[in-house]
């Protein structure tokens, strides 16, 4: 695994692709980031850019180059 340096502050709208599509879906996008009082990251919710299904996502899978790739391959 190579960790992909990734910032919280920087999620939202961010853009990503599934290594291994999920629901037949490959292209991603961060579509709202909630913060707690300690600007920990609370929830995170990507949507599917062609079904526009929105899901929970733990962000610091986004980190695991396995699972994603920043930006749409």
């Amino acid at each position: 695994m190579n960790p992909i340096k990734l910032s919280p502050k920087k999620l939202l709208h961010s853009k990503w692709t599934a290594v291994n599509p999920i629901k037949k879906q490959k292209h991603f996008m961060i579509v709202d980031v909630e913060f707690d009082e300690n600007n920990i990251v609370i929830h995170c919710e990507i949507q599917a850019i062609m079904s526009k299904q929105n899901s929970s996502i733990n962000w610091r899978d986004l980190k695991d180059d396995k699972q994603w790739l920043q930006g749409w391959q």
